[in-house]
This record gives C-alpha cells, sequence and structure tokens, in this order.
C-alpha cells in the first residue's frame, strides 16, 4: 500500500509541475508556440499572419481532388488532432487520400484584443481559404471545424457559401438553451462581468479558460485521473498518450478580448447563432444559406459540448444533404482514441471523397 501511495504522489507531483507550467506559459506575451509536439504527420507553412499560420499536410496516395481546411479552435493549441501515430485526426485523413489545410492560429497579444468575428472570419479565414483556393485551383473547398473552430466554420459557410463544397462540423456547439450544461449556464453569465477581467488583462487569459475547463471535474483533475495512470501505466503507449495528453490540457492560450465579448453575449448570452441572427461585422449569419452537404459529428458522451446543443443544426440549415453522426466518445475521444481512428474518420474521409467532384480541380 505504500508503494501504491508513493507512486500516485509521484504521478501527482508530475502532473501539478506540468500545469504550473502551463499556467506559466499563458502569463507569457508572446504564448510560447516553439516547444511544442511534433505530432505525427509531416507539414509546411504555406501562409502566414500576424494571428495566423496555415498548415498543409500532403496526402499519402491524393485520391481526392477537393481540398480540406480544418478549421481548429482558438482555444488550446491544436496538437491535439495529431497527437501520435494511430491517435491522429491528420494522419488518418491523409492516409485515406486527403489533403488537409489547417489553420494554426497563434496566441493573441494585448494588442490584438481588438480583434473579434470579423477580424477573425472575414479577413484571417478569408485570406486561408484563398490561399488554399489558389495553391490548388479549387473554387470551393471541403471545410471541418471542430469544436469553436466548428462556429468560425459555420459563420464562414453562411456568409461566403460559394466557397464550401461540403462541410464537417466536430463536437460543435450551436444551440446553448441546453439544461443541464454548468459551462454553457457559467459562459452565458459571464457576458454580464466580462468588462473587468478584459480592462485588466486586454484578452481572456489562458490560466482563466482552463480553470473554466477543470472545474467541470474537479476530481478527475485532482486525483481520479493519476489513479487511472496508476492502473493502466503497464498498457503499451497509455504512459506517453497521457502525458502529450495533459500537456495539451494545459494548452490553453489568450482569447481576444473581442472575442470573448461577442461569444459571451451572442452565443451563450442570447444563443443567437441557431437563430441565424449572429453579427459577424455589419452582416449576420444565416444558417440557412448553408445549402452544402453537411456532416455534424457529435460525441455522444461529450460533457463540453452536450449533444443537445449540436442535433438541431439539421433544422437551422438549409442543406438538403444533412446527417448526424453520433460516436460513442467525449469531446475529445472523437479525435484521439483508436477506435475514433479506424472506424469514426475512415468514414468521415468516405462522406467527403464520395461528395467530391474527382479529377476536377474542385
Amino acid at each position: 500500500m505504500v508503494a501504491v501511495i508513493n507512486e500516485l504522489g509521484r504521478y501527482w507531483l508530475e502532473g501539478a509541475s506540468q500545469a504550473a507550467e502551463g499556467v506559466l506559459r499563458t502569463l507569457r506575451d508572446p504564448y510560447p508556440i516553439e516547444d511544442e509536439p511534433s505530432g505525427a504527420t509531416p507539414f509546411e507553412i504555406v501562409h502566414r499572419s500576424e494571428v495566423l499560420r496555415l498548415r498543409y499536410y500532403r496526402a499519402r496516395v491524393r485520391i481526392c481532388d477537393t481540398p480540406l481546411l480544418v478549421v481548429y479552435a482558438l482555444i488550446k493549441r491544436p496538437f491535439i488532432l495529431d497527437l501520435l501515430p494511430g491517435r491522429s485526426v491528420i494522419e488518418t485523413l491523409t492516409c485515406c487520400g486527403l489533403d488537409v489545410y489547417m489553420t494554426d492560429w497563434i496566441p493573441p497579444r494585448r494588442e490584438d484584443s481588438w480583434r473579434g468575428f470579423d477580424d477573425y472570419v472575414n479577413c484571417e479565414l478569408h485570406d486561408a481559404v484563398r490561399a488554399v483556393q489558389r495553391r490548388t485551383g479549387a473554387a470551393r473547398i471541403n471545410v471541418l471545424g471542430y469544436c469553436f473552430g466548428g462556429v468560425l466554420a459555420l459563420l464562414w459557410t453562411a456568409l461566403y457559401p460559394e466557397t464550401v463544397r461540403s462541410l464537417v462540423t466536430l463536437a460543435t456547439p450551436v444551440d446553448a438553451r441546453v439544461p443541464n450544461s454548468l459551462l454553457f449556464a457559467a459562459a452565458g453569465r459571464l457576458s454580464e462581468t466580462v468588462a473587468p477581467l478584459i480592462e485588466m488583462y486586454g484578452n481572456c487569459p489562458g490560466w482563466f479558460i482552463n480553470a473554466c475547463f477543470k472545474s467541470m471535474a474537479p476530481v478527475h483533475h485532482a486525483l481520479s485521473k493519476y489513479v487511472d495512470l496508476y492502473r493502466n501505466r503497464s498498457g503499451p503507449g497509455y504512459t506517453e498518450m497521457f502525458r502529450l495528453f495533459e500537456r495539451w490540457m494545459d494548452s490553453d492560450v489568450p482569447m481576444t478580448g473581442a472575442i470573448f465579448r461577442e461569444v459571451t453575449e451572442q452565443l451563450f448570452h442570447r444563443n443567437l447563432l441557431v437563430r441565424s441572427e449572429f453579427r459577424v461585422g455589419r452582416a449576420c449569419a444565416k444558417l440557412k444559406n448553408i445549402t452544402c452537404p453537411l456532416l455534424n459529428v457529435i460525441g455522444e458522451y461529450d460533457d463540453v459540448v452536450p449533444p443537445r446543443s449540436s442535433v438541431g443544426l439539421g433544422q437551422a440549415v438549409g442543406s438538403r444533404d444533412f446527417s448526424d453522426v453520433s460516436y460513442p466518445a467525449g469531446h475529445v475521444g472523437t479525435a484521439v482514441s483508436g477506435g475514433a481512428q479506424r472506424k469514426l474518420w475512415p468514414q468521415v474521409a468516405q462522406w467527403l471523397v464520395s461528395r467530391s467532384q474527382i479529377g476536377t480541380g474542385g
């Protein structure tokens, strides 16, 4: 028993040290991105701006001429989608014959606090899409958005439907009026108290975002995950996977003050996205403008974006080719689990290929 307690104590101290390092990273300006895990799939940077790097992952054997743009979230770093061989969405998609581009959002500095949805969608995402179009010659591209990146993907497709051939949303919050969601309820109430936080920091600090997520399962983050690590320490690759995942959990980056104000007010407090009243600059994002094929992937056990927040998307959009796919995993398990790489993501890739024109350049 003493040996067990000592081992658990060692795991806990390692975890506490890594969490502290994560907090220190969030306090640095600019946020350090150079020492991140290298990932399972090689890439090159094909476009760059002050707040965005566009990554390109080449297909192993390309079978689809329509490129895929993965729109990642603004909250954490994107290496969760390319974590390890056999645990990588990017690896699976490229192995299935897709050329993949991904937004790597550069963590904002205090002077970026003015950047809201107007800048991120109408300028930064606009330039990323144009970069993909120029490189590939495709007039329309496929788009996949994960979590908050799914919100950006929906806004883009609603405002610029002529640029999107097919859309995939993964674990995307659409309807914020979900009962028993502590995170959504808290985010809605933050709209009333956001001003002092932004006045003090300029942006919403990464440590604040991290604390919000960890408060959803305090016992898990304080103790039970280390018990799981002890029990599974001999499992092939479990320890490496655990440490990489924890590194990602502590990779929260600042969110610009303008984005934080707009998302707490428009998405969570007033629930404007599902009502097609979400403003991006001078325009409203009308979800009925989304008429392209749309695949909505939902984590059956997602406690960050509850399934009930996503299932109403089909009624809100104008697409006649719409499908919900529910996968038995949580918010992150849909991306990193070995089962998802064997079952879910080949299915998503096949769905994209079947709805893309072959040999026409898009």
